[in-house]
């Protein structure tokens, strides 16, 4: 069987300030559709990092009075400090002030398309956010505010180099009409088709030397501008691979994948959905395949954000309550469409019922059983009865339904098939009742016995099929519950709560 290659990306956040819980979302994203991946015999690489070279840090670092370095370097430091306490399995984190690997990509892509002639320098005047590092048209500006940030853009008037973005108009409308570039949900494939049917008009992809302060990138014989943030940063997902030095990774990872996967937050979709493209197109590379979409995460109705009154700390958070919670609160609450309120109490019910009342207890409920009535030994063979038969069927086409839910980009979905599993488990004790079938066995009843190796049989490889189908979405959890279900000298461990009863707690 040929191998197969599925390349997976974040976006890369600025570092003005320590990271927060929306970015969290997409890191938790992306590490799911990476170990399933791996899961299904995928050969995978992730990546994530930070995006250093931004106006937008060096005016944090202004205003907290400290050099550009150290506050990029201290924040930068947090967001790939989210490894552990989220549980990611990302295979690279790229730097792009610091990465040497960056630098010499993102020159090669600029040369690449100034080759294609689709680079050109004149004067532009516009209205620009800082928080966005975007031009806005008038008319994109609801009341004059940033419909991003709610802030006034700031006039700005300047010589910079531009790309010819509106000679790319109808081949990316074939692209993503076609599917050869997919975006989901749907409803944000039909935001960008109206984005580009809209007439797309070229961007500025440089700003002068002085408005940088000198941070970034020198534009390639052009010392007095600085590439602007965003085309430097879209270049990560190549330069990562070693684009610009000819390092084999670039053919391998990015030429070679089945899937090249990018996940965004909505906020940020036109830089991904049509810059990107275009700029990959002009340079004559290959285009990412999915470009996967979510909406926000907010408190009280307010959008989290890193710089502003609206924050939450993942790590802080993990912490307090656990990663598993973490993890199953992002991938159950967030819907596929539309933005989801986070608070702990919400938080906090979400683990309760469906980690410690739901799997934990069909877990213990499992385990207790085997060891009172078979001595802590799992019954073997195949062993099927009316009662079991729709939990067996259950188990077998949860993958089924994990693949095809994550491939719509729907976690609820997805981990619903999980859940699916143990609702059913739990009919299947309530139907058959193993307690009066252990009754009826000490009554000398062959066939109570018989019916209770069945029903114990078929529960403990149902707990069994929640580790394998879990593993994607709560490594950690999904080792406690095969460690709990895997026999030591033929004999199951004695059960232990797997999962703690949290409380709500406030500050976080």
């Amino acid at each position: 069987m040929a191998e197969r290659r599925t390349y997976i990306t974040t976006t890369i956040p600025y570092v003005n300030a320590r990271p927060h819980l929306g970015f969290a979302l997409e890191l938790v994203q992306a590490d799911v559709l990476a170990r399933h991946a791996r899961q299904r015999g995928d050969l995978v690489r992730s990546l994530t990092g930070t995006d250093d070279n931004s106006l937008k840090n060096v005016l944090a670092a202004k205003a907290e009075g400290v050099d550009v370095r150290e506050l990029v370097d201290r924040n930068a430091d947090a967001f790939a400090a989210l490894r552990e306490p989220l549980a990611l399995s990302f295979d690279d984190f790229i730097r792009t002030s610091s990465d040497p690997r960056h630098r010499g990509g993102v020159e090669r892509l600029w040369r690449r398309c100034a080759a294609a002639g689709d680079l050109y320098r004149k004067h532009y005047q516009g209205l620009y956010c800082v928080g966005c590092e975007q031009f806005y048209a008038p008319e994109d500006l609801p009341g004059g505010r940033c419909p991003e940030h709610d802030t006034e853009p700031q006039l700005v008037a300047e010589e910079n180099w531009f790309f010819r973005l509106s000679r790319y108009t109808e081949e990316l409308r074939q692209l993503i009409i076609s599917g050869r570039l997919r975006i989901q949900p749907g409803s944000r494939r039909n935001e960008v088709l109206a984005l580009i049917e809209g007439d797309l008009h070229d961007f500025s992809i440089s700003r002068s030397h002085a408005r940088a302060h000198g941070w970034g990138i020198t534009v390639p014989g052009d010392p007095e501008q600085v590439i602007y943030v965003w085309w430097d940063a879209l270049g990560n997902y190549v330069t990562s691979l070693g684009y610009g030095t000819d390092h084999p990774d670039f053919a391998y990872w990015w030429e070679g994948s089945r899937q090249r996967i990018h996940l965004v937050g909505k906020g940020v979709i036109r830089f991904h959905a049509v810059y990107w493209p275009a700029m990959l197109l002009s340079a004559g590379l290959p285009l990412p395949t999915d470009i996967l979409v979510h909406d926000y995460l907010t408190i009280d109705g307010r959008k989290i954000s890193k710089s502003g009154t609206v924050s939450a700390d993942p790590a802080r958070l993990v912490d307090q309550v656990g990663t598993d919670a973490v993890r199953w609160w992002l991938l159950r609450d967030v819907p596929r469409v539309g933005d989801a309120d986070f608070t702990v109490q919400r938080l906090v019910d979400r683990a309760n019922g469906e980690l410690a009342g739901g799997i934990g207890n069909l877990v213990h409920r499992t385990a207790t059983m085997i060891h009172r009535y078979r001595g802590g030994i799992p019954p073997t063979g195949v062993l099927t009865a009316p009662e079991t038969e729709r939990l067996i069927r259950v188990c077998g086409e949860a993958s089924q339904a994990i693949e095809a839910a994550l491939d719509e980009f729907d976690f609820r979905q997805a981990t619903a098939a999980v859940l699916g599993i143990v609702e059913e488990a739990n009919r299947a004790i309530e139907a058959t009742r193993p307690w009066q079938l252990a009754k009826a066995e000490r009554d000398d009843d062959a066939v109570a016995a018989e019916r209770l190796d069945t029903v114990l049989g078929a529960l403990h490889r149902a707990c069994l099929s929640v580790a394998a189908r879990l593993a994607p979405f709560l490594p950690d959890a999904a080792g406690r519950v095969s460690a709990q279900c895997t026999p030591v000298d033929g004999v199951l461990p004695e059960s232990r709560p797997l999962f703690p009863r949290l409380e709500a707690r406030t500050g976080i």
